[in-house]
């Protein structure tokens, strides 16, 4: 009976069609899981960026509220106003926006 055991298994331990669906269907779930998530966030963000108008009260990154005061396409930045009673502003890249909180239209 053992004899007729050891004979049903494959010679290399491993069939070849096996290990290769199970390659794919590994790469399947890490791009699905990991990658596609990931690139629809960085498109959302770069929309929101796109979409940002002077006069939206906006957080840079470091926690920073302020008010766009100015938009520098050419330069890829914005100025951000930090404090209306002193009109205090700062010079940021526009990339360093993390969220829209309110909007002009809103």
């Amino acid at each position: 009976m053992e004899f007729i055991l050891l004979q049903a298994a494959p010679a290399n331990g491993q069939n070849p069609i096996s290990f290769l669906l199970f390659m794919g269907m590994s790469i399947a779930v890490f791009y699905f899981l990991l990658i596609r998530p990931q690139q629809k966030k960085q498109k959302e963000h770069q929309k929101m960026i796109d979409d940002v108008k002077v006069h939206d009260k906006v957080v840079i990154s470091g926690g920073i509220y302020g008010k766009v005061m100015t938009i520098k396409n050419d330069k890829g930045t914005i100025v951000v106003e930090i404090d209306e009673t002193n009109k205090t502003k700062i010079e940021v890249q526009k990339t360093s926006i993390i969220t829209v909180l309110s909007s002009k239209e809103s």
